[in-house]
């Protein structure tokens, strides 16, 4: 049986239309890093709006009101635009996922639609609304920004794998063995791709952690960290998840030790994580049962080398926002091509 006979033209617009919404995430994701480290996350003190206003322009016509209504936030209009231009993506892709379920649901009767993941994806850009909505409303707090991270990444996850065609549909012809019984061989790639997708996510919230308590220049120096190679650390506060209401966690609150704890902890997961992608590449070149798999299995070689660059040129160059940025992207880069590779061997 051939893709074309398993596809509907319904079904490829359906793709399409994911593909087009996993692609706006991505961007969606890279703006919330650049406004992140840019310091703009409290751009806008309040949710939805600027200020009271829609439009960071609005605001700055109306400065004296503002300015009694947030006598705590003077007002900065680079930072309220790099947060308002956030949200406007962030929103314009809740549309589309909107769309997206409601083409689903259309669509149902086509034995190949996917319906529920669809729709759980518009309760998951619901949940990400409200986590953006606390996050500037609980002042930035790391448990907060940390989640939001997460969703907006599960939402690109979820989203690149529905536009991805499913296995039989990619072969293009009957398998060798039914997904149902995979080979041996099959069976263990499945297994690692799966090992290297829950270390590569502990690894991304890792990092945000990092951010959020702004620890990426605890440890400015490389290959050691404070000219160390096992730095004085207090990972008991490093790693305090919840410290009640009322905190403003803008430029950190931790101390020192503390900071360099988290980033060091960030540093042996990125070693973790290295090792795990290493293996799940060599063993889909190795060992997959198709070129696509053995093609997707170089892809997360290649974007995880990438990152390893990437990552110790940052911290040398004292964490440039471009290089930074960058970095956040790599990392989606990286959890895309682990979901192409598992979508490739479901």
């Amino acid at each position: 049986m051939t893709a074309t006979q398993l596809e509907s033209p319904r079904l490829v617009l359906f793709r399409r239309i994911a593909l087009a919404a996993a692609l706006l995430t991505f961007v969606v994701v890279v703006l919330g890093a650049w406004v992140r480290l840019s310091a703009a996350g409290l751009g806008c003190p309040d949710w939805p709006g600027c200020y009271g206003h829609l439009t960071p322009s609005a605001a700055a016509g109306n400065i004296e009101r503002i300015t009694e209504a947030f006598p705590d936030r003077p007002f900065e209009y680079d930072k309220a635009l790099k947060e308002m231009v956030h949200r406007y993506f962030a929103t314009t892709l809740g549309v589309l996922i909107l769309v997206l379920a409601a083409f689903a649901v259309a669509n149902r009767k086509d034995p190949g639609q996917p319906v529920a993941l669809p729709l759980a994806l518009v309760g998951l850009v619901v949940f990400q609304g409200l986590l953006g909505k606390w996050t500037v409303t609980l002042l930035l707090k790391p448990l907060i920004v940390v989640l939001h991270l997460l969703g907006g990444l599960t939402t690109l996850a979820l989203l690149a794998w529905l536009a991805m065609k499913p296995r039989s549909a990619s072969r293009g012809a009957a398998p060798q063995s039914s997904p149902a019984q995979p080979g041996g061989a099959a069976r263990r790639l499945r297994l690692v791709t799966n090992v290297a997708l829950v270390v590569l996510v502990a690894q991304i919230a890792l990092g945000g952690w990092t951010s959020s308590n702004y620890a990426a220049l605890a440890c400015p120096d490389f290959p050691t960290c404070q000219n160390e190679w096992w730095p004085e650390m207090d990972a008991g506060e490093a790693f305090v998840l919840w410290r009640g209401l009322g905190i403003d966690y803008e430029g950190g609150v931790l101390d020192h030790p503390a900071r360099v704890a988290i980033h060091f902890v960030h540093r042996l997961g990125a070693i973790a994580a290295a090792v795990a992608l290493a293996w799940l590449a060599v063993a889909a070149w190795r060992r997959g049962e198709t070129p696509a798999v053995r093609a997707a299995g170089v892809l997360v070689g290649a974007v995880l080398i990438a990152q390893l660059i990437l990552g110790p040129i940052m911290v040398m160059r004292a964490l440039p926002l471009g290089l930074a940025t960058a970095h956040n992207a790599v990392a989606a880069l990286l959890l895309l091509s682990v979901v192409r590779l598992k979508r490739l061997t479901a």
